[in-house]
């Protein structure tokens, strides 16, 4: 069984306050996922790229997620949409797009809300509050193929939702926030590997 990651497009494949591959959060989602499921092999595909807004990532999506071996994938993406002036509707007409081509394809979806930065605007926080409130209502009506993932809520510092709970450079979480995400999220894709069956 395979299960493939979709990371947030302003992360480096990595993550730029990763140490090392085996502290991203791919790797130690692998981590949990093989200490859940130990007779069955999971494999965690990490296909961020540095940069991409969501458009980017949809247009390599057939290559990367429906031509891939996939039970389920990992969308978490709209950052950088919104840090560079896109509105909140582009970024989810993108994500739409990208969940109804992995529903197409029998492939579930953990649908992750946009993880904050420290240095937003209030107009950038709005755009992701709404992206995000988007996202939880589009996986809530679509349950059957979808599970939501507050992946913002993970990585947040407590009391302030808009900011990382720690981070090596005010945009993206330290190892310690990774570790956070993947732990948030190893309990959302073992209801999505249920619902692939």
């Amino acid at each position: 069984m395979t299960e493939r990651s979709e990371k947030s497009p302003r992360c480096s494949p990595w993550g730029a306050g990763a140490s090392s591959g085996a502290a991203s959060y791919p790797s130690r989602l692998e981590a949990l996922l093989g200490a859940r499921f130990p007779t069955i092999a999971i494999r965690v595909l990490n296909r961020g790229v540095d940069g991409e807004r969501s458009d980017h990532i949809r247009a390599r999506f057939q290559r990367d997620v429906v031509d891939a071996p996939a039970d389920a994938v990992v969308i978490i993406a709209g950052v950088n949409d919104v840090y560079q002036g896109r509105s909140a509707e582009s970024v989810e007409r993108e994500l739409e797009a990208m969940y109804d081509a992995a529903r197409a394809a029998r492939i579930v979806v953990v649908a992750g809300s946009i993880i904050p930065f420290n240095s937003t605007s209030p107009d950038q926080n709005a755009r992701m509050h709404a992206v995000n409130d988007w996202i939880r209502a589009y996986a809530v009506s679509h349950a059957r193929s979808m599970v939501f993932c507050d992946t913002r809520a993970a990585v947040a510092a407590p009391g302030d939702p808009d900011r990382l709970v720690s981070s090596p450079d005010d945009l993206h979480p330290s190892p310690d926030g990774y570790k956070r995400m993947a732990a948030a999220l190893e309990p959302a894709i073992k209801q999505a590997l249920g619902q692939s069956k």
